[in-house]
């Protein structure tokens, strides 16, 4: 095993076994890399790795700190990395969205307080009569953000919203493209709405199958051809 990897290996388990905990001060770095077994250049390359994918947090002039840990922080690297996808794995996404966002909403018609549906009824709202397909995306995103976060699972909104931006492009492709689509997203955000309001969490998970599936069968259908691709950025 490479150095740096067993010294990430070794810090990870003293933060796992608890004697490292959320918000807590890394020992001084050569007290450490003795205790630990190594060399005090693979323990800085370990706190490195670490940093970037939010698990510790260095601070000149003070100290390493072990991070909240919380969901949102951890995942945010996920959304990093999804920011490297190709075209060809739009559908993939889209898969990844059927699931988790339909979960989420039959957990909001369950948990979403009565200010936080109103708020969701205040998102819809603020699209004008006629809106450009770019204002309807936004909408679409604060949407399904506010929804997954009424959902009360800090992790599954965390996913959401990490996997939200690669399908963005083609969201704006088929609002463009497909006749009706912006009119059709309209009325199944307010089914959706409607059925968190009367907390009907079947209905509600119903209708955020029905809306995502839309757009990753309206994708399948539209790269089915020979050389089609999602227009460039």
């Amino acid at each position: 095993m490479p150095v740096t990897d067993e010294a990430i290996d070794k810090i990870k388990a003293m933060i796992v076994q608890g004697e490292l905990l959320p918000g807590s001060r890394l020992p001084r770095e050569a007290d450490l890399a003795e205790r630990l077994g190594l060399s005090r250049n693979s323990l800085r390359e370990a706190v490195k790795a670490l940093s970037l994918i939010r698990v510790l947090d260095v601070r000149q002039g003070d100290g390493t700190y072990v991070t909240s840990l919380e969901p949102a922080l951890l995942l945010d690297a996920i959304g990093f990395v999804v920011d490297f996808h190709q075209d060809d794995t739009v559908l993939q996404f889209l898969e990844v969205r059927r699931v988790l966002e339909p979960a989420a909403t039959e957990l909001a018609a369950i948990r979403m307080s009565d200010e936080d549906i109103a708020g969701l009824r205040a998102i819809l709202a603020e699209l004008g009569e006629s809106p450009t397909v770019e204002a309807l995306v936004a909408n679409d995103l604060r949407f399904h953000n506010h929804i997954a976060a009424g959902s009360g699972n800090n992790v599954l909104c965390s996913l959401i919203d990490s996997l939200s931006g690669p399908t963005t492009r083609a969201r704006i492709w088929r609002g463009l493209t497909q006749e009706g689509a912006v009119r059709r997203t309209r009325e199944q955000h307010e089914a959706i709405c409607e059925a968190i309001e009367a907390r009907q969490p079947e209905a509600a998970r119903a209708w955020a199958t029905v809306h995502v599936a839309g757009v990753e069968q309206w994708l399948r259908n539209a790269l089915g051809g020979p050389g089609s691709a999602l227009p460039p950025a």
